[in-house]
């Protein structure tokens, strides 16, 4: 096993170990703690503090960074892009990947401003509608939020719903998942809202859903509008 994959696979148990527990914040005193023993949580905060890319080494991360936020970014008609959800993995995206697009973030917690976009709303998903106008995005990124803020049924539909009618027609929509009891709330398949768009197989990964060899199931599924 290479290093570069041992060191995924490690950071990929304690993401389990995450979602297993249902927590995912750490006490001041265990980041302090962790900072001491970790040289690579150590690292990863240096990085932070020189405003450096801040990668999250897991398998479902290298395939959004280095397979789907590419395969988009190689499409110029592809201007207006809301990624959904930020953390400190996702502070460099809009430099890195999306620099001189029309990049929106939208997170309901306060504190993920700090990781956001330049051009980021305050707000759940299911508010959508409150900041952008129908037909507003070409391409809407929901990457592990159905399952860590997505909770219910009524969520779901309102806020994929809300993504369908900010999307223009032929607008791309992708919806990345954990696989597992704990992080999937709600059936996907009998989600209503999400049988308003139409599958599409996405071209570098041979198809419309792809499950990440990771032990969370982390799984993603390509829509168009």
């Amino acid at each position: 096993m290479s290093s570069a994959s041992g060191r995924r696979k490690q950071q990929e148990a304690e993401v389990f170990r995450v979602i297993a527990t249902r927590s995912a914040s750490a006490s001041i005193a265990g980041k302090v703690r962790k900072l001491l023993v970790d040289p690579r949580y150590a690292l990863r905060g240096m990085r932070y503090l020189l405003n450096l890319p801040v990668r999250m080494e897991t398998e479902d991360r290298r395939i959004l960074e280095q397979t789907i936020f590419p395969y988009f970014g190689s499409f110029p008609a592809i201007r207006s892009i809301l990624f959904v959800g930020c953390d400190w993995y996702t502070k460099h995206y809009e430099r890195v990947f999306f620099e001189g697009r029309d990049y929106w973030t939208i997170d309901p917690l306060p504190r993920a401003r700090k990781f956001a976009g330049r051009q980021h709303i305050v707000a759940p998903l299911e508010r959508l509608d409150e900041a952008f106008p129908p037909a507003r995005f070409d391409l809407i990124l929901c990457n592990g939020v159905y399952g860590y803020g997505l909770d219910s049924r009524e969520q779901c539909e309102r806020a994929f719903d809300l993504c369908h009618s900010r999307l223009v027609d032929g607008g791309h929509f992708v919806l990345g998942w954990d696989d597992i009891p704990p992080r999937a709330p709600v059936p996907i398949e009998k989600i209503d809202s999400l049988q308003r768009f139409r599958k599409e197989a996405f071209p570098p990964l041979g198809s419309w859903r792809y499950r990440t060899d990771t032990p969370y199931r982390h799984s993603y599924d390509f829509y168009r509008k």
